[in-house]
C-alpha cells in the first residue's frame, strides 16, 4: 500500500482555493463538523485555531458550546475558543466544500437528512469513522464520487460538554473511496485535503487504498474495544495479563487472515507493532467501553457484524472474533 506524508502547508489562516470558487464565489473554503464529541471536538478546534471557518452541528450540547464554546486540553498545547459557530439543526448552516463526519455508526442514519442540506454543491465529504460500511453508507447519499474516507488514530476523550482531553496520538489516514473496491490511488484532491488538514496541525498521512487502511485499522479496534468492554478495564490490563494479551494477538491474526483474503494482506510485523503501540499507550479506555459504561450502542456492527459477513463470505472462519461479538452483543442487550 503506497503512502506518503503530507507537510505543512503555508496557507495564510486557511484560506483555501477551491476549484468550484466556493459557494458564494469568494474562493473561500468552509468547513463543516457534523458530531462535535471527542474525535470532531479536538479535529475542529485545531482547524478553528488555525483560521479555518468552520462550522460545529451538535445535538445535546448545543446550548453550552453556544454559550462557552471549546476547551481541548492536550498535551501537545491547550486550546481554548470562546467562541464558535454552533447549530443545532443543519438547515441552519451554511453550505459547506468540505463535510467532516465525526459521529459515530451507530448515528449514521441521521446523515441522510444533514447532508442534502450542509453539502455545497461541488463539496467532498470525509468520513472519520470506524469499521468497515461507513464510506458506502454515505457514498449512497452524496455520490460515489464525492467521498473521501479518513481512520483516526487518536486518544481523546469528552470529558463534559465543550470539554475534549487529548490523551495520546492524532494521526489521520487519509484515502479515496471507490464503490469497486479497487484502490483509489493519490489524488490531487486527497493530497489537498490532506494538506489543509496538516496545516491546522494535524500529523496527516495520505494512502492509494482506503480499504487495505480499513482492514488495518481493525487490527487493533477489534481486540481492544471489545475486550476492554467484557472485562471492564484499560489497555494496560489487557496488555499485563497473559491470557488477553495472548487473546488479543489471536484476534489480530484473524483479522489479518480476512483481510488477506479480500486481497489486502497485513505483514506479521504490522501486528508486532500495534502490539507494541499499545503496550507504550497511556492507559486508555476505548470508544467502545465509553460507550458502554454511558449506556450508549456500541459500534458492533461496522466493528464486528461487517468484517464477519465479509470473512464468512469468503471462506474464512473467525471464531475468536466471533465469540468476542456475541459477548458484546449480550451485554448490549441482544441487539
Amino acid at each position: 500500500m503506497m503512502q506518503r506524508l503530507v507537510h505543512k502547508y503555508p496557507v495564510a489562516f486557511f484560506r483555501v482555493h477551491t476549484d468550484t470558487g466556493g459557494e458564494e464565489g469568494n474562493g473561500y473554503m468552509r468547513i463543516a463538523i457534523i458530531g462535535t464529541g471527542a474525535v470532531g471536538g479536538y479535529y475542529g478546534a485545531l482547524l478553528q485555531q488555525s483560521g479555518a471557518d468552520v462550522h460545529f452541528l451538535l445535538r445535546r450540547d448545543y446550548a453550552h458550546v453556544r454559550e462557552h464554546g471549546l476547551q481541548i486540553y492536550s498535551p501537545r498545547g491547550d486550546i481554548r475558543l470562546p467562541e464558535v459557530a454552533a447549530y443545532a439543526r443543519p438547515t441552519d448552516m451554511p453550505r459547506c466544500d468540505l463535510v467532516i463526519v465525526a459521529l459515530k455508526t451507530t448515528a449514521n442514519s441521521v446523515l441522510d437528512d444533514i447532508l442534502p442540506h450542509v453539502l455545497a454543491e461541488n463539496g467532498v465529504v470525509l468520513t472519520l469513522q470506524n469499521g468497515l460500511g461507513a464510506d458506502t453508507y454515505i457514498a449512497a447519499i452524496v455520490g460515489d464520487d464525492r467521498v473521501l474516507g479518513g481512520l483516526c488514530f487518536l486518544c481523546a476523550n469528552k470529558e463534559a460538554p465543550g470539554v475534549i482531553r487529548h490523551v495520546d496520538y492524532g494521526l489521520i489516514t487519509l484515502g479515496e473511496y471507490r464503490a469497486d473496491g479497487k484502490a483509489g490511488g493519490i489524488t490531487t484532491r486527497l493530497e489537498n485535503v490532506g494538506a489543509l488538514l496538516s496545516h491546522a496541525g494535524m500529523e496527516i498521512q495520505v494512502i492509494d487504498d482506503l480499504l487495505a487502511a480499513r482492514w488495518r485499522k481493525l487490527v487493533w479496534n477489534v481486540p481492544f474495544n471489545g475486550l476492554s468492554v467484557v472485562h471492564d478495564c484499560l489497555t494496560d490490563v489487557i496488555m499485563r495479563n497473559p491470557e488477553t494479551r495472548s487473546l488479543s494477538r489471536r484476534l489480530m491474526e484473524e483479522v489479518a487472515a480476512a483481510s488477506a483474503i479480500c486481497a489486502r494482506p497485513i505483514e506479521e510485523s504490522f501486528l508486532d507493532k500495534m502490539m507494541s503501540h499499545t503496550d507504550k499507550m497511556e492507559p486508555y479506555a476505548p470508544s467502545m467501553k465509553l460507550d458502554f459504561d454511558a449506556g450508549r450502542p456500541m459500534e458492533l456492527e461496522a466493528i464486528y457484524g461487517i468484517p464477519l459477513r465479509v470473512a464468512s463470505e469468503a471462506g474464512v472462519a473467525m471464531p475468536e472474533t466471533q465469540a468476542l461479538h456475541k459477548k458484546l452483543q449480550q451485554l448490549q442487550g441482544g441487539s
